[in-house]
């Protein structure tokens, strides 16, 4: 009889955990537990607050078979201590949940992101490699992440594999830093009001800076390589897809979706896009689309932050590729091919 693996997905309700257990549900050989804050509604799943670890550790006494855990989970917060904090906490209480239930734990797959570059912090030089040192000046939760694993790997743990995707593309609802949510229903409401399909953010930006974005279903496709191969134990990967020039992408946005383009305009859509309330709940009312908040259904400020970057976001795939995986995905159709799986579950108006 084949051997099962017994995934554990923390953060299943979000961008990556979504695909990725859709990903697990179309893999031979895999059997998977989806672990979030809020209900899965899966089969089997739990529910749980990773920052108490008493409720970590009740909870996961019916994930006491776990051979694979993919740490997607997330706890954002405007200071980079008190993140660097409660998500450091979070993955300590759920691997010692783990442990005191008896779970025969083999290896871990976390993910990170450009940030593990410095990117948060202003101008850096690309592309970025994986094996650059010294790290920048923390806090940073993912070299506290990362450290957490590596001692307990060295202690005899399970082993560890990392990847590093940027600007996931997916469909899942209500995720704040969804790209693909932003430019759908920064398209719809252009196209509600007759406005052109502007580029938000410097012309600069628009013509010269490269860019980059990982596809959520080819990242969890990755996972699965990354949580089995030899090749990527107790290593870190950058994972995403060739990197692009706005302008490119926009242009074929706008002739996907139908729309009129005009010139890019430096706008901040956090600050423009505050006053679009009652225009979005009319769409949601002609549409019969899902009544999230408008404020928590679109992350305009990470829209800010993608469109505004202006300096060239590049990391290196030579590494994942030499050690065994090499699927990529065209970025224009992960973002439209997004934005319709959005709007067939009726999230995204048409």
């Amino acid at each position: 009889m084949a051997e099962i693996r017994r995934a554990l997905v923390a953060g299943a309700n979000g961008i990556i955990g979504k695909a990725l257990m859709q990903e697990l549900a179309a893999a031979d050989g895999w059997h998977a537990r989806a672990l979030s804050r809020r209900p899965h509604g899966s089969s089997g799943d739990i529910a749980a607050d990773l920052t108490d670890p008493h409720m970590t550790r009740a909870a996961l006494a019916q994930a006491r078979d776990t051979t694979h855990l993919f740490y997607a989970a997330l706890a954002p917060h405007p200071s980079l201590a008190e993140e660097d904090r409660l998500n450091g906490a979070m993955l300590r209480n759920l691997l010692d949940g783990l442990d005191a239930v008896g779970a025969p734990l083999e290896r871990v797959v976390l993910y990170q992101g450009a940030k593990v570059y410095g990117v948060h912090l202003g101008p850096v030089p690309a592309p970025f490699y994986e094996d650059e040192n010294p790290r920048h000046i923390g806090p940073n939760f993912y070299f506290t992440q990362e450290d957490v694993l590596r001692r307990r790997a060295e202690r005899g743990g399970a082993a560890w594999s990392i990847l590093r995707p940027d600007v996931v593309v997916g469909d899942a609802a209500g995720n704040a830093m969804n790209i693909a949510m932003v430019i759908g229903a920064y398209a719809a409401l252009c196209r509600m009001e007759g406005a052109a399909f502007r580029f938000p953010g410097p012309t600069h930006v628009y013509e010269g800076v490269f860019a980059q974005v990982t596809d959520a279903r080819a990242l969890g496709r990755a996972s699965l390589w990354a949580a089995t191969a030899d090749a990527a134990r107790g290593e870190a990967f950058n994972y995403v897809h060739e990197p692009f020039r706005w302008r490119r992408v926009w242009e074929k946005l706008a002739a996907s979706l139908d729309l009129p383009l005009g010139p890019p305009v430096p706008m901040r859509l956090a600050t423009h896009m505050a006053d679009k309330k009652p225009a979005w709940e009319k769409l949601v009312a002609e549409q019969g689309l899902s009544d999230m908040p408008y404020e928590r259904a679109v992350g305009w400020g990470f829209g800010d932050f993608v469109f505004h970057s202006d300096f060239d976001l590049v990391s290196d795939m030579g590494k994942i590729r030499r050690a065994g995986f090499s699927e990529s995905v065209d970025s224009v159709d992960a973002l439209v091919s997004a934005i319709r799986r959005l709007q067939e579950a009726k999230v995204l108006p048409r």
